[in-house]
Formats: structure tokens, sequence, C-alpha cells
């Protein structure tokens, strides 16, 4: 990361709120989890077609007819 970026960030810190600080922590946690979300999603979808071939068979077909 960039450091001028962090001091930045810091600087402000120092000259904020509390209140506006849980906002930003909040807001900061909310944008880390999407990140995690969107990677997990594009592993799932990179995935997909290999576990098609194990999946698409005759005899899953069969294994799961009756639900």
């Amino acid at each position: 990361m960039n450091i001028d970026i962090k001091e930045k960030l810091l600087n402000e810190i120092d000259k904020t709120s509390d209140s506006t600080l849980k906002e930003v922590l909040d807001f900061l946690l909310f944008i880390k989890a999407k990140e995690v979300h969107q990677e997990q999603l594009e592993i799932s979808l990179l995935s997909e077609p290999l576990l098609a071939e194990d999946c698409l068979t005759p005899e899953e077909d069969e294994a799961w007819q009756h639900l």
C-alpha cells in the first residue's frame, strides 16, 4: 500500500470524531467483506465447468432421481 495514503488517513483519523470514525470503520469492513465475497464468487464461477463434468453424469442423475 502506498505510504502516503496511510499517512494521510492517519492524519485525518487524528482530526475526526469518534462517531465518524465508527462509520468509517463500518464502511471499511463492509468493503473488505464485499471483496472477499467477490473473490469467492469468482472462484465458484471458475470451478463450475470442472464440477459440472463430475455432476452431469447418468450415475449422478440416477442417484438424485428420488428427490
